[in-house]
C-alpha cells in the first residue's frame, strides 16, 4: 500500500516498509467517518493509539489534495499497538462513533467524500470488520450499508487539517471573528450533529456513552 501525501511526496513506499520499521506490536487502521477532524479527534488519544493521521484514500484520483479530492474519502489512518487495544475494539468503536446507515454522507457533511468505510490493511482485518457489521446489521432501525474494503493508496494531507481539533493556532473566521482550530472545531462538530446524530442511531452503545 502506497502512502503518499498530497504534494506527491512520499510518505513511506509501501504498507510492508511501514510496518517492517514500525515498533514490535503496532499496526495500522484506516477509517472513513465522514470529516476526518472528527475521526482524527475520537481515536487520537484512546489508551493504545501511537497516532492518527488524517488524509484521501478509497479512490482513483492520483495526487488528491483537500481542494481537490475526486472520488475519494476523508479518512484517518491510526497507527496502534496491538497488545495495548486490539483491532476489533478500535473497528468496533469505530463502527459506535458513526452513522453506519448513511449512504450520503455523515450528518451535515453530505457527498461521497464523507461516506463511512473500513479499509482493511490484512486478510484478517477485513474478517474482524465483517463480522463486526454482521453483528450490528439488524439491530439499528436501518441496514449498515458501511462497506469493508481492501486498503489502498492513502494520502496524507496538509498539516493545516493535522490535529485540528486542538490546535491552538488562530484562525480567521467571518462569523465569529478570530478564533483558534479548537474553538472552530468544537464549534462546527456542535453544529454538525455529530455526537447527537450518533447517539440518535446507537442509544447506549454510542462510543462516546460507553468507550471500550
Amino acid at each position: 500500500m502506497i502512502i503518499l501525501n498530497f504534494r506527491t511526496t512520499i510518505y513511506a513506499t509501501i504498507f510492508m516498509a511501514l510496518t517492517s520499521t514500525a515498533q514490535a506490536g503496532e499496526e495500522t487502521a484506516i477509517f472513513a467517518g465522514g470529516c476526518f477532524w472528527c475521526v482524527e479527534s475520537d481515536f487520537q488519544d484512546v489508551k493504545g493509539v501511537v497516532d492518527a493521521v488524517s488524509g484521501l484514500t478509497g479512490g482513483t484520483k492520483e495526487n488528491p489534495s483537500y481542494r481537490s479530492y475526486g472520488d475519494h474519502k476523508e479518512a484517518v489512518m491510526i497507527t496502534f499497538d496491538n497488545s495495548v487495544i486490539s483491532y476489533r475494539d478500535l473497528a468496533d468503536a469505530f463502527l459506535r462513533s458513526i452513522d453506519p446507515t448513511d449512504d450520503g454522507g455523515q450528518f451535515c457533511d453530505r457527498g461521497s467524500a464523507y461516506k463511512t468505510a473500513i479499509f482493511a490493511t490484512t486478510d484478517l482485518q477485513r474478517e474482524i470488520a465483517e463480522s463486526l457489521i454482521k453483528k450490528y446489521d439488524g439491530t439499528l432501525d436501518e441496514p449498515i450499508v458501511t462497506p469493508v474494503a481492501s486498503a489502498s493508496a492513502f494520502y496524507k494531507v496538509d498539516e493545516y487539517h493535522q490535529d485540528y481539533y486542538k490546535s491552538e493556532e488562530v484562525i480567521l473566521l467571518t462569523r465569529f471573528g478570530p478564533t483558534t482550530k479548537a474553538k472552530a472545531y468544537k464549534r462546527y462538530r456542535a453544529a454538525c450533529g455529530r455526537d447527537a446524530g450518533v447517539q440518535e442511531v446507537w442509544g447506549e452503545r454510542a462510543y462516546k456513552l460507553t468507550g471500550f
